[in-house]
Formats: C-alpha cells, sequence, structure tokens
C-alpha cells in the first residue's frame, strides 16, 4: 500500500487584506487542503484516514464521478500488487485500494500539492514519460481535454501495462468512452465494460496482444508571426481559441512592462507579450504540459521568459510584483463550471500589482468577475463580442 501520511490541520480563515478579494472558497482558503466529501459508497476509505483534496483539483469538493467507480470496481475485482495510476487527481486509489502499493501520477500542481501531502510514491509526469512498467494500471479518461489528449493518455498507459497485465479504464460515455476503450481493446486483444453508474463507465483490458498505441503528434500553429506549440490535452492546443483571441486585440500597451500570464496555456499572450516589448514576462500553469508548451512557443521564437508550473501564484516569491497581469482563466471541471480557480486567478492578480498597475481578462458574458475585480481595483468593460467581453481593472 502507498502508505498515507498524517493529515495536516488546515488553517482557520484569517480575514481578508483591506480592499482585497479574500482567498476564501466554499471549503474555506483556496490554499486549505481539506477532507473530500465522498459519497456513501466510498465511506470505508475513511477508515485509513481521510482522503485530502483542495480547490482545483479535479473533483473537488469530492472526488470525481468516474474516480470513484474505478476505485470500487478495482476493489470489487481484489485488485493487489503494484499499480500504476496515472490520473490520480487526490489520491483515491492510493487509499481505497488498502491491499496494493499504488504508485500516484499527476500533471497538475494542486493535485500534485495534495498527493505530496498524503502519499509517499508520487511521480510528476506525462505522456511519453518513462515510467516502471505495472502489471496493473488505472486511468480515468478525461475527454473534455480532446482526442488528442486522451490519445496519448491511453498510449501511455498501454505502453507501461506490463505482458499479461490488466489495464482499467474510467470515463463518461458522453465524452467517448466506448470509441476510446476500443481503440485499446484492438492492441490488447481484449477488453469489456465491468462497472456502469449513470453515464460514468469502468473498463478492464488484459494485454494478451503486443501492439503498440501510437501517440498524437505535436500541435503547432501561427499566432502573429510565432510559432506555437502545445502538446496534447492543453487548452487551445489545435489553434487559438476566439476568446484569446480579443484578448489580443486589447492587450494595452506592453512595452517596458513586467508581464504576469495566468493560466498561459501553450504561452500564446505571454510570448506576444514579449514580441512587442514587454521588459519581462512570467507565464503560469498548473498543467505540467501547458508549462512544457509554454516554454518550448518562448525557445522556438527566440523570446525570454519565465515558466513556472504552479497552482495559481504559489511558485511566485512572495515579493514579486508586475505592471500587467493577463488571463483567459479557466472556469469548466468536466461538464461543471467551477469559478474557484478563476476567482484565485483575480485575488492573486490584486495582490501582484502595485496602484496603477492594471489586469486584463477575457471571459464569457456571464461570468460573474466584475465584483471580485472592484474589490481592488477600478472596473470597465472594453469589449463585448462573441459572447465574450474583455475585462480591465486597475489597482487602486
Amino acid at each position: 500500500m502507498n502508505f498515507p501520511k498524517a493529515a495536516p490541520v488546515t488553517a482557520p480563515r484569517p480575514e481578508a487584506s483591506a480592499g482585497l478579494l479574500p482567498r476564501f472558497t466554499l471549503c474555506g482558503m483556496y490554499s486549505d487542503l481539506f477532507p473530500a466529501e465522498l459519497p456513501p459508497k466510498l465511506r470505508f476509505v475513511e477508515a485509513g484516514g481521510a482522503l485530502l483534496t483542495k480547490a482545483g483539483v479535479r473533483g473537488a469538493p469530492g472526488v470525481d464521478d468516474a474516480q470513484a467507480l474505478l476505485a470500487l470496481a478495482m476493489r470489487k475485482e481484489g485488485v493487489s500488487g503494484r499499480v500504476l495510476d496515472l490520473q490520480a487527481m487526490s489520491g483515491l486509489l492510493g487509499l481505497a485500494l488498502e491491499d496494493s502499493h499504488v504508485t500516484l501520477v499527476e500533471r497538475s500542481a494542486a493535485a500534485l500539492e495534495v498527493l505530496h501531502e498524503q502519499f509517499d510514491e508520487v511521480r510528476a509526469a506525462l505522456p511519453g514519460a518513462t515510467l516502471e512498467p505495472s502489471p496493473v494500471v488505472a486511468l480515468v479518461l478525461s475527454g473534455d481535454r480532446g482526442n488528442a489528449h486522451v490519445e496519448a493518455m491511453t498510449a501511455w498507459a498501454s505502453a507501461l501495462t506490463a505482458p499479461g497485465g490488466t489495464l482499467y479504464l474510467a470515463g463518461d460515455k458522453q465524452k467517448g468512452f466506448e470509441r476510446y476503450m476500443k481503440r485499446v481493446g484492438v492492441a490488447f486483444g481484449h477488453g469489456e465494460v465491468i462497472a456502469r453508474d449513470g453515464g460514468m463507465r469502468v473498463a478492464r483490458l488484459d494485454r494478451i496482444k503486443d501492439d503498440v498505441l501510437p501517440q498524437p503528434d505535436l500541435q503547432t500553429y501561427t499566432v502573429e508571426d510565432l510559432n506555437v506549440t502545445a502538446l496534447p490535452g492543453v487548452f487551445s492546443s489545435a489553434g487559438l481559441d476566439k476568446a484569446s483571441a480579443l484578448l489580443l486585440r486589447f492587450l494595452g500597451e506592453v512595452q517596458g512592462r513586467r508581464v504576469l500570464d495566468l493560466g498561459c496555456g501553450a504561452g500564446v499572450l505571454g510570448a506576444v507579450a514579449a514580441r512587442r516589448g514587454a521588459a519581462h514576462v512570467t507565464l503560469l500553469d498548473d498543467d505540467l504540459a501547458a508549462v512544457k508548451s509554454a516554454r518550448s512557443t518562448l525557445s522556438h521564437n527566440g523570446l525570454n521568459g519565465e515558466v513556472l508550473h504552479s497552482d495559481v501564484g504559489q511558485a511566485l516569491p512572495t515579493d514579486e510584483r508586475f505592471d500587467l497581469v493577463l488571463s483567459n482563466p479557466p472556469f469548466h471541471v468536466g461538464r461543471r463550471v467551477v469559478l474557484d480557480v478563476a476567482l484565485e486567478f483575480v485575488r492573486e492578480a490584486g495582490e501582484r500589482l502595485p496602484t496603477g498597475g492594471e489586469m486584463r481578462l477575457v471571459a464569457n458574458d456571464f461570468l460573474p468577475y466584475e465584483a471580485q475585480l472592484g474589490r481592488w481595483g477600478k472596473v470597465e468593460t472594453l469589449a463585448r463580442e462573441g459572447g465574450f467581453k474583455i475585462l480591465r481593472a486597475v489597482k487602486r
């Protein structure tokens, strides 16, 4: 078993700094780790200690529906021994499979923080990374990240399943699960669905063939004569999204300014700011694949900048300040609209800007960021177009 560490005690809510957006979510401060809300069928997990999670982790404040069904199905099958979990999230399998030694793999900075707090066997890795093959591999498919991402993850899972081993796949039927399962099943030689709950599915695939699934190609495209590089699963990996394209038209003056790109994705906003003469650009993203993509985008265009793997601004020195913060904040997790991370982006911007500094963000028209920006700045709407809006907040 991947023995859990002692659970930390989360801090009480402090008072918010005057004029700034509090760090609070529905579960306390954004940075707090707290016990995950488990469905009744998973309450047995709590016998081994509370499963921790935090805002920004997929499934929070509970656990992902597909991962919950996966844990129940693998436990019912009596899985034991070495297990490799390639999308661990908050680490449910590490507690649920009590007779197994589970290596927990993640690409999310927020999830990695939670995992390192609870477990010993934790890896930050992306598809293609060399890990020791395992007799049992588990993978929750994130169909909302696109076909290329799922193909990359399933090819990686296939390569890491030892000869004669078993791959457990979980996912949402409405997000292409059965199609992806059949693709892997052809390479493995055998596969069947073993659990269903609503739209969620779990399949068991036994490796009786040694066929190799190919990794999808790296995505590349051009924005303002910049060559953009994006790994599968990175936001807008196939081309610039309409919202970011709109923000580029209203980027404002960047010449000689220190610019922070929050939630950088493939690095387009930060790279354009660097090309237009920013004194320094810093790009942050929770997704390790985005970090590698953004570094590649800067490098391929001969641009200087710092790219950090970070849960919002966690990786920044506490005293670092910027003149301009740019963002197209994330607000979807699977099927759900989740604003915890986006609102923390707004709070972080308020902390990182001096008086007179500004944040420019793009958002869907219906998303309510104005009040949060107004906690620390003077807010105006620069544009509304195609269902999106450009908001500018100047620090008071």
